[in-house]
């Protein structure tokens, strides 16, 4: 039985006495992380370099920092509502201050979006890893504790720890483990917030060597509010789901497109004429692929679940069941705290069929495989880049001068199982435009020095001005596609720079049907939608306040007019002269400019009263 810690530093020093001076710790990816024990382990090597301490890990999670004054008062009252409660992670406050200790070693293989660019020991220490590999290569450096959030459950007298959030790498480990490959010791830190998940997660106390469980180290889990789902990505996830075919399987990756994907879903299931509808005007050339409701239902698997997919369960669409009963298999989970609440307190029969898995279920066909085989059919695996080619290759972790944005992950592993799948398809979604300061930028390429995916492996591209089938296509053919949902303002160039490459005819021109990819045709196309409520900015809920709701778009609009500064004047003019309603004075207050103090404040406060009239 495990031995039962309330102090998590009597806990390290038990570690270290046990184990020895060489620890080699992993931390799950995200939200699994034991908090108090981390911090108290990398306490003890602090303060003896005596102590080798390495850690490996993936997706440190940290508290969201305010970059300047207007956002420091909109964001500091969400952060100490949503976070406050969250224990630092000592070893990332330490890297970014450069202050890392020389016995104590960081290494991770995934990292928060652009948190950790241009931070040196950070890139320096990365590991380029699918998310199948990640298990080995811990296991390789020699593996001796592994430490977890866990949640706790008494079953006829009996207490049982679910992984809950993070089965995927530590099933795989403790499988070696049991296979005699591997000698490590299993940590627990008990967390009252965790919901208990049901499948091979849920394991005797008996797998744990030690468990740290005291009202004193219980704290508030970490859970990033719903971000709002803006035009481009409604436009992005409502192409994606006109790929989606009923009776079919879906995987999606965390973020807004993935929630426009979901809502679109949907749309689609509960009114098919206003989805054809609403495609139509998105994409006046093209008819959908698939538009009608979901009578045979969706199978999901994932790497990541997270509040979309409870959505699609809630509306009937994912509903087809696997082999086992599931109809959602996952291998961590992360978001709001509705999210967790949903699960915590979902009625047994229902979580019974969302089963946490290892990563090696979800992300891979060995293993079983007749019987994935036989459960995956009509697969969609929906994935973010960041870039892409003009000949299909796809840019989703990394810059071309090496560093590091998040990592590969498992979108490799998707997109292998989209050729190895019977009808599977890999669809990598991306924005065709993107601003640096005041200027746009293409993100479809001619060329780039770095790739996730190679054009060898190309299958479908979805921007918000469409869907690129390029599986099996000739170079000319690809480029040709890819063209078709690039940006109008950036065509001309890429298409100049493919026939100087010899790779497209010299009399090669884009159709008249695409030569008109500007933002406002987007924003023109869902504005029906939107203003029918079709298209909500937060389509599952969202932990923002409803006045902190009203507030979001009018400080995006002020985040725009940053990039176009002769608009600036009119803004200032027109917010000085309107008289703000009762709605308006609640989102001023809220920032605490209802009764400005200096120039400052009246600037400011001046400047929000015109967007917010703007943003309705």
């Amino acid at each position: 039985m495990p031995q039962l810690f309330s102090d998590p530093e009597a806990l390290a020093e038990d570690i270290v006495r046990d184990v020895g001076t060489n620890l080699v710790v992993g931390l799950p990816l995200g939200l699994g992380k034991a908090n108090h024990i981390v911090n108290a382990l990398y306490a003890r090597a602090a303060a003896d370099r005596s102590i080798r301490l390495t850690f490996f890990s993936a997706l440190t999670l940290e508290k969201p920092h305010p970059s300047n004054w207007l956002e420091r008062r909109f964001i500091a009252p969400v952060i100490d509502r949503l976070f406050g409660g969250y224990p630092d992670l000592a070893y990332a406050t330490a890297l970014h201050k450069g202050e890392l200790p020389p016995n104590i070693e960081v290494v991770e293989f995934f990292f928060l979006a652009g948190k950790w660019l241009r931070v040196p020991y950070a890139q320096q220490h990365y590991i380029s890893a699918n998310y199948t590999h990640a298990a080995s290569y811990v296991l390789a450096r020699g593996l001796n504790v592994v430490t977890q959030l866990v949640a706790k459950r008494v079953v006829n007298g009996e207490t049982r720890y679910s992984l809950s959030c993070n089965t995927d790498t530590t099933l795989d480990i403790l499988r070696a483990r049991n296979q005699g490959r591997a000698a490590f010791k299993l940590i627990g830190q008990v967390n009252s917030e965790l919901p208990f998940m049901p499948g091979p997660g849920d394991l005797p106390e008996s797998e744990f060597s030690a468990v740290l469980d005291s009202p004193a180290t219980d704290f508030p889990l970490f859970a990033p509010p719903a971000e709002p789902v803006s035009d481009t990505k409604y436009a992005i996830g409502l192409h994606a789901a006109s790929l989606v075919r009923d009776g079919g399987t879906l995987q999606i990756g965390i973020g807004q497109v993935s929630d426009a994907l979901a809502q679109g879903l949907v749309v689609r299931h509960r009114d098919s004429a206003q989805f054809r509808s609403l495609m139509k005007r998105l994409a006046p050339h093209a008819e959908p692929r698939e538009n009608g409701p979901f009578e045979k239902g969706l199978y999901g698997v994932s790497e990541m679940l997270f509040e979309a997919f409870l959505g699609l369960i809630e509306a009937g669409i994912l509903k087809r069941e696997a082999e086992d009963g599931a109809i959602l298999h996952g291998a961590f989970f992360l978001g709001p705290k509705a999210f967790y609440r949903a699960l915590r307190e979902m009625p047994p029969e229902q979580i019974s069929r969302i089963r946490m898995m290892p990563v090696s279920f979800t992300n891979a066909l060995y293993g079983d495989e007749e019987a994935k085989r036989r459960a995956r059919i009509n697969a969609r695996f929906v994935n973010n880049a960041m870039m892409a080619t003009l000949m299909g290759a796809a840019v989703s972790d990394g810059l071309e001068d090496g560093q590091v944005i998040s990592g590969v992950g498992g979108q490799y592993n998707f997109v292998a199982q989209a050729f190895a799948l019977d009808g599977a398809r890999s669809v990598l979604t991306l924005e065709a435009a993107r601003w640096v300061g005041r200027r746009a930028h293409s993100n479809i390429r001619w060329s780039y020095g770095h790739q996730t995916i190679p054009r060898h492996l190309r299958d479908v591209f979805v921007s918000e001005y469409g869907v690129a089938d390029v599986r099996g296509k000739s170079d000319a053919e690809t480029i040709a596609a890819m063209l078709s949902i690039a940006d109008s303002r950036f065509q001309a160039e890429l298409v100049r720079a493919a026939k100087e490459a010899g790779k497209l005819p010299k009399e090669f021109a884009i159709p008249a049907a695409h030569r008109e990819n500007f933002p406002e045709r987007i924003v023109a196309a869902l504005k029906p939608a939107r203003e029918a409520g079709l298209l909500p900015s937060f389509p599952f809920g969202s932990d923002f306040t409803e006045t902190e709701q009203r507030l979001i778009p009018a400080l995006q609009l002020l985040q725009a007019v940053q990039r176009a500064p002769l608009q600036l004047p009119g803004l200032l003019w027109e917010g000085f002269s309107r008289k703000p309603d009762a709605a308006d004075q609640e989102c001023l207050a809220r920032l605490g400019l209802d009764r400005p103090a200096d120039m400052k404040e009246r600037f400011y406060r001046a400047l929000i009263s015109a967007a917010l009239g703007r943003s309705r």
